[in-house]
């Protein structure tokens, strides 16, 4: 089995300090479901919060396409690498 390389990217520090701080927005969504739970809250509530928190979580990962896909994607293809494009239709239905 091979190992896939580990690909690094010169991330935006703007952008990536966004996604940071909406991440930890999205694990203290999860915190407070946890202690919903914990505190036999209605199940309505928790999974209003529960569908809140996947929202966010799913917007993170179309912000994260949207940045591959302006940068790594665009570069590959200039490149003339067009496996690529089965890379990102790959991505996109993992978000679906």
């Amino acid at each position: 089995m091979e190992q896939e390389k580990k690909r690094l990217i010169d991330r935006d520090p703007a952008e990536k300090q966004a996604l940071i701080r909406r991440l930890h927005r999205i694990i203290g969504q999860l915190e407070g479901i946890e202690r919903m739970i914990e505190e036999d809250r209605w199940c309505g509530e928790i999974l209003n919060q529960t569908a809140a928190a996947q929202k966010a979580l799913q917007s993170v990962g179309y912000q994260l396409l949207d940045s591959h896909m302006r940068s790594c994607v665009a570069l590959r293809i200039r490149e003339g690498d067009e496996e690529v494009l089965e890379e990102v239709s790959s991505l996109v239905r993992k978000l679906k």
